[in-house]
């Protein structure tokens, strides 16, 4: 793992960045239908069996429902191995080269219409002896079930061993009587036999996260209780546990990450004026990270994934994010690959796969998008230098007609970097100004985009809209400083970062400012409520859908809430406010509150079985705006929750938004 130092002095001098494709775009007659934007992808996800004899393949190509597919790579033999009339297949993994496991979703039924949970089931690569090893909350899907009846509904998957064997990690939930999370218990599940044997965990309780190596052994374990957390260590071939870690939820010294082969820990830790946060070595001796960081990335905070070689498990490569994803490969022949691939598909991320690395007969696994492209798929034979294409994530998406995407670094009122994504349809660099979305990012304390193909952002371009997606201050994924900077800043100083962003890219030219329209979902629609109400001079109209319109409803102890107690006592005081304390400054950032303010004209969109962010939000804004004197487009899917998941409810949203922004901006 030394090896992984060489990182530092590759990414010293600066960010990694992927510069946009910018071609000439030929103007189209017809726009492309919402349809090919917001449907399922064709391939959905490809994995290398870890011989590299074969790929298991999800589609929706040629299919009802998302499916899953073997295809055999010498005879291009395709077997379909789990295909369903009333449900799609969603993650999946191969266990060895003869066996997958996969969980189930439904994707063409709102949330109140699912009447199921994920499961998990297993079946060998030639769609033989199918196994049900975790129950669904009802067996509404037909399964031919052989030996054991399946764990209860309680049980997940957590780790997939890589040596090869039939057994997965599988955690066993214990709940409160309020339905809150205490702990998971892990154990070793016999995909092929459904036997179920103990995992030596030392005595260790009352667990909510674990850490294994590749080997499934159970590495660190978090537990969280009364708003502390603990992080606990356990070397390979110890039996006992020792604490490495306690703070506070929200004050983290170190992060954990990956640990390698020979049982060292690696964590990422804030670091400089920023709180970057840079990965490093944790050191046993002094129970803190090592003072060396192993990689840092300016401008971002670490987020990366180790990358082993399938076969021996030791660390080759490092694949990293910042604006956009690159690997950066510490084995000479991975990097030559690697080489090779980009200079086929320049201009795009490229992430490889590989088995049997290096040797003569390696097969390799390529996943090209870009910005402009949702990307293809392809397997690679070095050897031969032969290239053999699997599919196109989204067949009917002309890149050449799609836009461009570009973060750019600006100064907020306060001085603070401000992060915004700018999305220009073909032509708009050029054209004059042009009307515009700034779209604002849900969670909020997550990042909002990465380079690469978006959907809703796309759909807006293809509209002829400037899409404007500002990193506003606590988003993740900038350094800890911007992410804290956003605490208890709900209608605030974050609002202030959505308003600098739009008045900025006004100022770039590449926006009409008398045609701008705010819009977002979840927080998202919190901020667009909330910029008309603060700055309804800079925004012509809003979309708003799953918003919180009032925070202080987000405090409520009820069935109505998905929030745990832990989150709802010891998370959201810290960082939205305290509901006794910030009472008044909680009732001024209220959308609810502000409703004679909300005369812009404004389109509202609610799901009738959100338990995030209840219909009672939506009810409350509407009638104080009718109090108020103004009306709202106003939209309900009944059975939805929290986003629409249905794809004929996705395309009205869709076309309704689109009606409604032609309305009001050109």
């Amino acid at each position: 793992m030394n090896v992984i130092r060489a990182l530092h002095a590759a990414l010293a001098a600066g960010t990694l960045v992927l510069a946009s494709m910018v071609g000439a775009v030929q103007a189209a007659e017809t726009l492309p239908p919402v349809e090919s934007f917001f449907r399922d992808p064709d391939i959905t996800e490809v994995e290398l069996s870890p011989s590299g004899k074969r790929i298991a393949v999800t589609t929706s190509a040629g299919s009802k429902r998302i499916a899953l597919s073997v295809v055999e790579l010498a005879t291009g033999r395709s077997t379909p191995v789990a295909n369903y009339d009333d449900a799609d297949v969603g993650e999946f993994e191969w266990v060895n080269d003869e066996r997958l496991v996969y969980s189930l979703e439904d994707r063409r039924n709102a949330i109140g219409q699912q009447r199921f949970f994920t499961g998990l089931f297993s079946v060998m690569a030639d769609g033989s002896d199918p196994r049900q090893l975790i129950a669904l909350q009802r067996d509404i899907v037909f399964v031919r079930r052989v030996g054991r009846e399946p764990l209860s509904v309680f049980h997940e998957l957590l780790s997939v061993p890589s040596t090869g064997g039939n057994e997965v990690v599988v955690g066993r939930w214990r709940y409160d009587g309020r339905y809150n999370p205490v702990e998971v218990t892990p154990m070793l599940l016999d995909t092929s036999t459904q036997r179920i044997r103990s995992l030596d965990i030392g005595g260790l309780g009352d667990v909510l996260g674990w850490l294994f190596d590749r080997k499934g052994e159970p590495r660190l374990a978090t537990t969280l209780s009364g708003g502390t957390m603990q992080y606990h260590w356990r070397t390979p071939g110890e039996t006992t546990w020792k604490k490495i870690a306690e703070f506070p939820r929200l004050d983290a010294p170190f992060t954990p990450r990956f640990v390698d082969t020979d049982g060292q820990l690696f964590v990422s830790t804030p670091s400089g004026a920023a709180g970057e946060s840079e990965l490093r070595r944790f050191d046993f001796a002094t129970g803190k990270p090592q003072a060396q960081a192993l990689v840092r990335t300016p401008g971002f905070d670490f987020d990366g994934r180790l990358l082993t070689d399938p076969e021996s498990g030791r660390a080759v490569g490092l694949r990293l994010r910042t604006d956009a994803e690159t690997t950066v490969w510490f084995d000479p022949k991975m990097k030559s690959l690697q080489g090779t691939v980009d200079a086929r598909f320049p201009g795009r991320v490229n992430r490889v796969s590989c088995r049997r690395c290096g040797a003569d007969d390696g097969v390799v696994l390529v996943n090209s998008w870009s910005d402009q492209d949702p990307g293809s798929w392809w397997v690679h034979y070095p050897a031969g230098n032969k290239w053999v294409g699997v599919g196109p994530v989204r067949k009917d998406i002309d890149a050449r007609r799609m836009a461009t995407l570009d973060l750019h670094r600006i100064k907020a009122r306060d001085g603070r970097d401000l992060p915004v994504w700018v999305t220009l349809p073909p032509g708009a660099a050029k054209g004059g100004p042009r009307p515009a979305v700034v779209l604002v990012h849900g969670g909020p304390w997550v990042r909002g985009v990465h380079w690469g193909w978006h959907d809703t952002a796309q759909f807006l371009a293809s509209r002829g809209y400037v899409v404007v997606e500002p990193e506003f201050r606590g988003s993740d994924g900038y350094g800890e400083q911007h992410e804290r900077a956003g605490w208890k800043q709900w209608g605030r100083a974050m609002q202030d970062d959505v308003a600098d962003a739009t008045r900025w890219a006004a100022g770039k030219g590449w926006v009409d400012a008398g045609k701008v329209c705010i819009a977002g979902a979840s927080y998202g629609g919190y901020a667009t409520l909330m910029g008309l109400a603060r700055h309804g001079d800079l925004y012509r109209c809003g979309v708003s859908w799953v918003a919180v319109t009032d925070p202080r409803l987000l405090f409520r102890s009820d069935w109505l809430s998905d929030f745990n107690d832990e989150f709802r006592q010891y998370t959201l005081p810290q960082m939205v406010g305290d509901p006794v304390a910030d009472a008044a400054m909680l009732a001024e950032v209220a959308p609810v509150e502000l409703a004679a303010k909300l005369k812009t004209p404004l389109l509202l969109a609610f799901g009738g079985q959100d338990r995030r962010v209840p219909l009672e939000h939506g009810l409350r804004l509407r009638e104080a705006m009718q109090a108020a004197g103004s009306e709202p487009e106003w939209i309900v899917y009944d059975a939805e929750g929290h986003g629409w998941i249905k794809p004929e409810n996705r395309y009205d949203f869709a076309r309704r938004m689109e009606t409604f922004l032609a309305k009001h901006l050109k």
